[in-house]
């Protein structure tokens, strides 16, 4: 028992509204899910406590957010780094089918009940996520008091419109140069500068939706380095230390590795982040003159024609898939084809920078689709065409996501339209769909399931039908 925590706190019964004591005992160590929130069994949240915690002093507090009700795998990315740097970890249940109004005042409620818990350092209260959840969490400082600063993997700032020049906050990025969220990100540091906002972008490398755990953690430690360079928590001299010769062994290795972009890069960040721990006139030098370097140079042109080509694809990709849904345009799917084979030469081409550039166009291209198929659904009047054209646009940006074939197949099949619903059919069995059992439930496929040609199809390929047909 040893790592439990017995903790008290106070609730407020609405009905009688007499405060009673309640006891909690909370383990160090593990997420402890389903907390309720003003014992209410709908919005509840979940926690870590590191190991080490004590109620002897304040803790910084890292709230996770990700929007799809899978709070504990999102928390679970994040434990070993917050048990390493030292942090407090909470997940508020979120539902994306709920208002943003509604949203925040949930979080606001479990911040207050978290606080009522816990002795949190006010100061350094953050929001953190992956994609969506880093898009919301970059909202959180802007709609709530007290939010200090956002982590945000792979999703640039929701909104940068709101951003309030009075209420600036911390923003660390997280983010693969193949993310199609790697430009936007840059341009938001841009802005940020700007506005004065403190803010880095860690990159790291692969196409991963997850960075590695260290990368985690130093997002982490850059909100400790921050702290102790404002004063809010003593200043670790040893800590300090230890972390710039981290960062400084990185950009030898991107040195030693040729990697001269990313290196200038990370030295640009440690300026912002080391500049009120010490002197950083040496590192000023590196930086001066990695930038004179002709290898460099040649490097950063080659990536900023990269971009501008991404750039000019990115709006052609926009503006022909508004048009292609609006006027249910099944013609161009051809083209759309066509663009699939020019991304895959990017990809498995030699330049590392339209190699980059390719799996991003590829991410935001699926992106794209996914946003136009949920502005279809959400209609009061769903566009059956349109979700038609787009369900089967994603089967050539994804052609390995099955689950694009049967949403056709189905949509197909509801049309009575059998001839397309059977092209799909074949085309999800040639590329080694093979479960039998999901083709015969498939929605609005009643009719089409007892054809002779699905049930030869099926045969074709996985050897035996349902339903056997009468050769006479």
């Amino acid at each position: 028992m040893k790592k439990a925590l017995l903790l008290a706190f106070l609730s407020t019964f609405a009905a009688s509204s007499v405060l009673s004591q309640e006891q909690m005992v909370l383990r160090k160590g593990e997420i402890i899910e389903a907390i309720p929130v003003q014992d209410s069994v709908q919005n509840t949240f979940s926690l870590y406590l590191p190991t080490g915690f004590n109620t002897d002093k304040k803790w910084p507090l890292l709230m996770i957010f990700e929007m799809e009700g899978k709070e504990r795998q999102a928390m679970s990315m994040f434990v070993q780094a917050a048990e390493k740097q030292g942090y407090v970890l909470a997940a508020p249940k979120m539902r994306d089918t709920v208002s943003l109004t509604n949203s925040m005042i949930a979080v606001s409620k479990s911040l207050e009940r978290i606080m009522g818990m816990l002795p949190i350092d006010l100061d350094r209260i953050y929001a953190g996520g992956a994609a969506s959840g880093g898009r919301f969490a970059s909202l959180t400082p802007i709609l709530l008091n007290g939010i200090k600063g956002v982590l945000s993997v792979g999703a640039s700032v929701a909104n940068s419109e709101l951003l309030n020049l009075k209420q600036p906050f911390h923003f660390v990025g997280i983010v693969s140069r193949e993310n199609y969220n790697y430009t936007p990100m840059l341009n938001d540091t841009e802005l940020l500068d700007r506005l004065k906002f403190p803010n880095q972008v860690l990159l790291y490398e692969g196409n991963s939706d997850w960075p590695s755990i260290g990368d985690l953690e130093k997002g982490m430690q850059l909100f400790t380095l921050a702290a102790m360079g404002r004063r809010l928590i003593p200043k670790d001299s040893l800590y300090v230390e230890k972390a710039y010769q981290e960062d400084l062994d990185k950009v030898n290795q991107l040195k030693r590795t040729g990697d001269l972009i990313w290196a200038e890069h990370h030295l640009t960040e440690m300026m912002s982040i080391y500049g009120a721990h010490k002197n950083l006139d040496s590192l000023r030098t590196v930086q001066r003159d990695l930038r004179r370097d002709k290898q460099f140079k040649a490097m950063k042109r080659n990536e900023n024609s990269a971009f501008l080509k991404e750039s000019l694809l990115k709006e052609d990709y926009v503006y022909y898939m508004e048009e292609d849904v609006y006027t249910h345009n099944f013609n161009n799917l051809g083209w759309w084809n066509h663009q699939m084979g020019e991304i895959q030469k990017f990809i498995s081409g030699s330049n590392p920078y339209e190699k980059q550039m390719g799996h991003r166009l590829l991410g935001f291209v699926n992106a794209l689709a996914l946003d136009n198929i949920g502005v279809i659904q959400s209609d009061s009047v769903v566009d059956e065409d349109a979700l038609a054209f787009l369900y089967m646009l994603k089967t050539i940006l994804d052609p390995n996501n099955f689950d694009y074939y049967l949403k056709t197949i189905s949509l197909s099949a509801k049309n009575e339209d059998f001839g397309t619903a059977l092209f799909y059919l074949e085309e999800a069995l040639k590329k080694g769909f093979k479960d039998r059992e999901k083709l015969y439930s498939i929605e609005n496929t009643a009719l089409f399931r007892i054809t002779p040609e699905f049930n030869e199809m099926v045969a074709k390929y996985l050897k035996d039908a349902r339903y056997e047909m009468d050769e006479n």
